[in-house]
């Protein structure tokens, strides 16, 4: 029988102490359920028997009988850890079920299909981690091991049945992205991997997410929205005016960039901002992103370029 958790503080806020009673360690439970309001990094967090103030840094709790080595979050990375204990034979990495980010080889065009709901996080006995999403338009012709994109993401279908889908959740998964923080409830952006037939309307989207940003601003004008993002400056010099960014899968047009801000903005017409997960978040969120691929193949054969030049010099 699964152990439900109670609602707790998300992954970005400080551990708090919770001791892990003695019916838990005689459990046969093969995983850990997040209840509405929980995201997997909360739900990790309820299981620690460890309390701190940092939320930057080495930490350690206990999860079923092994240990997690929490190695902090990094900027724009998210979390890492390590599992250590008598069940799996020492430390190891954690497995996703799913293929590792840059990995996967479908293609996306930033269209988002549908906004489905988070219905399940769980974190697995084994070392992995599964999310379940309630949705129906990506669930038309789904099959076992398709790819569908979760706010931007390319994630492997697990299982699924006339009503949700589950994906598995690798480490660099939850590194790059900003999934950890999706809670039980959370709203999520979907969309098939693109087939030779499908329209492209947006641009060509991996799901290989580069990074996430924070959202620094919303302000309407009329019927639309301005958002302002803020990201890392090795991100931001792929990001240019007028150029495409997927912003949690969502196919955007660039207006402004901000250097000394480290940062940009995109304005939202009325019929996507009702269609999309953006506008529901608060400001200081997370959203992931993943710029357009083009100018670091530019960037790469540049370097190629100047590299040989130098050479003959």
């Amino acid at each position: 029988m699964a152990v439900r958790m109670r609602p707790c503080l998300l992954a970005h806020k400080a551990l708090h102490s919770a001791s892990i009673a003695a019916s838990s360690a005689s459990s046969t439970s093969s995983s850990l359920h997040a209840s509405p309001g929980v995201s997997l990094m909360g739900c990790l967090r309820r299981r620690s028997q460890l309390s701190c103030t940092s939320s930057i840094g080495h930490q350690r709790f206990h999860l079923l009988g092994a240990t997690l080595h929490l190695q902090g979050q990094q900027p724009n990375k998210g979390w890492s850890w390590k599992t250590q204990g008598a069940a799996s034979g020492g430390a190891k990495e954690n497995n996703g079920m799913n293929k590792q980010v840059g990995q996967a080889r479908s293609l996306f065009t930033g269209i988002v299909e549908e906004m489905g709901i988070v219905r399940e996080v769980e974190v697995l006995e084994n070392g992995g981690f599964k999310m379940t999403v309630e949705a129906s338009t990506v669930l038309e012709d789904v099959k076992l091991g398709d790819s569908i994109a979760v706010n931007g993401t390319c994630l492997t279908v697990t299982r699924f049945n006339s009503a949700s889908f589950s994906v598995g959740l690798a480490p660099e998964t939850l590194r790059r992205t900003s999934l950890g923080e999706a809670a039980v409830g959370s709203p999520v952006n979907l969309e098939r991997s693109l087939q030779p037939s499908s329209r492209m309307g947006g641009h060509f989207v991996q799901g290989h997410v580069d990074g996430t940003g924070t959202i620094e601003s919303m302000e309407p004008e009329e019927d639309s929205l301005w958002v302002k993002v803020k990201t890392s400056p090795e991100l931001l010099r792929y990001i240019v005016p007028k150029g495409y960014i997927a912003v949690d899968g969502t196919s955007l047009t660039v207006v402004d960039v901000l250097d000394d801000e480290n940062a940009f903005t995109f304005m939202l017409i009325a019929y996507t901002q009702q269609h999309i997960v953006v506008p529901r978040k608060k400001i200081g969120a997370a959203v992931n992103l993943e710029v357009d691929i083009v100018g670091k193949y530019v960037e790469r054969m540049m370097k190629g370029y100047n590299a040989s030049a130098t050479s003959l010099a």
